[in-house]
């Protein structure tokens, strides 16, 4: 039965329609291996087992109705609305916060005839490289438990790759989609800004749509990938009577017809000699099967002051709802740099606390970032970078400021990792991360393939390519 676990929605949504299993009983199973493997992992830590019973008969007897994932059970990210079920965010104070109503993504997934059995941990406020907070703990790795699985929709990517869901969303601003798939060894997709709306991804009382941040799907396929993400995009609400959403879709038949450049590492946050070989030696590979590829082609533009772009435009987010005394520290250390220091902890505390007048500065650089980025797309259609420097490394709970991550021997700064998702969020790219298999310490290595604005089917696809010729997700050996 763990053969069944590990197929994808979409042959899971096949056989239901096949009658060749019933809703019900593979909503059993999922509960099943929920209740056995879960434990060291502790990725579904929110259930919803009676609920998803009740709605797996329906989707029995209502099976002529079926939509692309009638009766497929799935999770979701905990800071996604499911009516009656804990939203907190990871925050203590928000431990006993019932949602009234289903997020619009959950909506979706339930008018395509999905269940969702329950939602996977996440960060406190969904800001760091790990998943646990004080309501719920710790998220483990499946590949190796004392390692973590990335955040913050790191008890997705784990759900996905312990085999405990078939189907996940979660949300990323500065890699928290991108992070916990590369770690976990899934597949993650970031949607170009603004196609997929968020309405009920949000703290209570909060309506507008973020800045940089956006909703999407984690699978452990492309094609999964695909199938979530037509279900997701659209319209918000307020946009429906006018927005429509039309994405190219892809043209290209075989890897021989993409031209790729590659970008295994960067001075601005140097990256393990391994994830570095992995991401030349893909490069080879499509070389070899007749693709244009480039290890020198780079966009046109500073990417020292991209950086700095995005951590700036980041900051005035996380900055907007900050306590008072935290705001006060951060002015305190703005006004007491350097004019010239750039380094991340000073970047982060002037966004923290930037005026209207500069965040309007950065928005047109950004503006600019996103005209550099179309001209290089013009001449290549992926680009194949990093997400982060390094595979999964041990949970790490001390002061987030205090922490470091070691590259090749030597210590970065923790937030010094925003950099490789960071000049993919600023200009509103897309990104899909894919699996390349093991690291030698055998933990998973993942890398981005990007695109221009709106090409997220074309970075989908050519993932499902790739999967042809490298392979796709492998199981952890334990869950095997």
């Amino acid at each position: 039965m763990a053969e069944l676990a590990f197929k994808t929605a979409t042959e899971l949504a096949l056989m239901i329609r096949d009658k060749k299993i019933s809703s019900s009983e593979l909503t059993e199973h999922f509960i099943g291996r929920i209740e056995k493997w879960d434990g060291d992992i502790n990725a579904v830590v929110v259930r919803d087992f009676e609920r998803a019973r009740e709605a797996a008969r329906e989707a029995d007897a209502t099976l002529a109705d079926a939509g692309p994932l009638h009766g497929v059970p799935m999770t979701i990210k905990e800071a996604y609305d499911i009516e009656g079920l804990a939203t907190t965010w990871g925050f203590p104070f928000m431990k006993d916060n019932r949602a009234t109503s289903d997020a619009l993504a959950v909506q979706k997934f339930k008018a395509a005839g999905a269940i969702f059995v329950g939602k996977t941990n996440v960060p406190i406020s969904l800001g760091d490289f790990q998943s646990y907070n004080e309501i719920y703990g710790t998220t483990g790795n499946p590949w190796n438990p004392d390692r973590t699985p990335g955040g913050s929709s790191g008890g997705s990517a784990a759900a996905l790759a312990a085999g405990l869901s078939p189907l996940e969303a979660g949300s990323d601003i500065g890699g928290s989609i991108r992070n916990p798939a590369h770690y976990c060894g899934v597949y993650g997709h970031k949607p170009t800004w603004g196609i997929v709306p968020s309405q009920g991804h949000a703290m209570p009382g909060v309506l507008a749509t973020p800045d940089l941040a956006v909703c999407g799907p984690m699978a452990r396929s492309a094609e999964d990938l695909a199938l979530a993400l037509d279900v997701m995009a659209g319209a918000a609400p307020l946009d429906e009577p006018g927005w429509r959403l039309e994405l190219p879709k892809p043209q290209k038949v075989s890897l021989s017809e993409y031209r790729v450049a590659i970008w295994p590492t960067d001075a601005n946050c140097p990256v393990d000699s391994e994830v570095a070989d992995r991401t030349t030696a893909l490069g080879e590979t499509l070389s070899k099967l007749g693709a244009a590829v480039s290890d020198t082609a780079r966009p046109d533009l500073d990417l020292a002051q991209a950086h700095v772009t995005y951590l700036t435009l980041l900051n005035s987010i996380i900055g907007a709802d900050l306590p008072a005394h935290q705001r006060d520290a951060a002015q305190a250390a703005a006004d007491a740099s350097d004019p010239g220091d750039l380094s991340t902890r000073t970047v982060m505390a002037r966004g923290a606390v930037l005026s209207h007048r500069l965040w309007l500065v950065h928005n047109n650089e950004r503006e600019r970032l996103r005209y550099r980025w179309r001209e290089f797309f013009r001449d290549w259609d992926i680009l194949i970078c990093p997400q982060t420097s390094t595979p999964a490394f041990p949970h790490d709970h001390s002061p987030m400021l205090q922490r470091t991550i070691c590259v090749n021997g030597v210590d970065q700064a923790y937030f010094q990792q925003l950099f490789w998702a960071g000049v993919i969020t600023a200009p509103y790219l897309p990104s899909t991360v894919f699996p390349t298999g093991p690291s030698s310490e055998g933990l998973p290595i993942g890398l981005q393939a990007v695109g221009r604005e709106y090409s997220d089917l074309q970075t989908i696809d050519f993932t499902r390519l790739l999967e042809r010729e490298i392979g796709g997700f492998q199981r952890p050996p334990r869950f095997a």
